[in-house]
């Protein structure tokens, strides 16, 4: 990918964290952490790696996309809106009465979203049974997952685990957003599961790290794919949460956020500085 295009991805993920601060603005709290920490991974699968169709979100042949940490979900109500999927004022209804856009993603009410997710442990075990179920049916799509660390201490992820291996179903590639912190602290004092890539690795998946939150990376992993044919694939993407956010990043205590008056104001004022700045920055490469 060359400088340019890889720069209007960079903005395409600043424009996304405005949606998901605009979201917290409308309705006053989300889970900012981990929809921010993910946000360039879920950009470059949407921009980048995905074929799918906003206009035809039903499309047959489509590539799926799970968010197996379903509280996350403002990232991908983020990314939707970006590209086409529904208008962007219906994020000023985030968290609303009767609103397409609930805390946890619902397939009955938003095209673009696959499956409910948000019960944790359980998207990849969907992940496995779609990717599956696509090569049964002789369809060549593929199906990408995105993981919490946190979800990790969940059994059913790992049985899940065992039978992506055993079926070889290299048309799945899950990410865990591995950012290090949820809700209760530190991942590695509530559970911890590293090194991630080798206990992947025991199961018979290939497995590749990276900096989630350099989108260079994440786009070198997706070209990458299937990282050794024959074997799931696992990118364990070292982020940080709160990325793009200088208060709140690399902090617990914002994996569910209520801001007050002056950080939303801060918040508005930093993620609308970086569009500006990586706007410039396209448009020079663009010349």
């Amino acid at each position: 990918m060359n400088g340019k295009d890889l720069k209007r991805l960079e903005l395409e993920a600043a424009r996304c964290r405005r949606n998901v601060v605009r979201m917290v603005e409308a309705s006053g709290h989300g889970h900012l952490g981990g929809a921010l920490s993910s946000m360039d991974i879920v950009t470059a699968l949407y921009f980048y790696k995905m074929h799918c169709d906003p206009k035809n979100p039903g499309l047959e042949d489509r590539d799926r996309f799970l968010l197996s940490a379903g509280h996350k979900c403002m990232v991908q109500y983020a990314v939707l809106a970006e590209k086409g999927y529904f208008d962007k004022s219906v994020l000023d209804t985030y968290g609303g009465l009767k609103t397409l856009l609930p805390g946890h993603p619902d397939m009955h009410k938003l095209p673009g979203v696959e499956a409910n997710t948000g019960a944790l442990g359980h998207g990849l075990s969907l992940a496995a049974g779609m990717a599956l179920g696509l090569r049964l049916d002789g369809k060549k799509s593929q199906v990408y997952a995105v993981m919490g660390d946190g979800e990790l201490a969940e059994g059913s992820n790992w049985e899940a685990a065992a039978a992506a291996a055993h079926h070889h179903l290299d048309n799945l590639t899950v990410f865990v957003d591995f950012n290090g912190l949820q809700i209760s602290g530190k991942v590695q004092d509530v559970m911890n599961f590293t090194p991630i890539g080798d206990h992947f690795a025991a199961f018979g998946w290939a497995v590749k790290d990276i900096d989630g939150n350099n989108m260079s990376q994440v786009v070198e992993a997706l070209d990458a794919l299937p990282l050794t044919p024959g074997k799931p694939n696992l990118i364990v993407a070292h982020t940080v949460k709160s990325k793009g956010l200088s208060f709140a990043e690399n902090k617990a205590a914002y994996h569910y956020w209520t801001p007050k008056d002056e950080e939303l104001s801060q918040a508005i004022q930093e993620t609308e500085t970086a569009i500006a700045r990586l706007e410039q920055e396209w448009k020079e490469m663009a010349q």
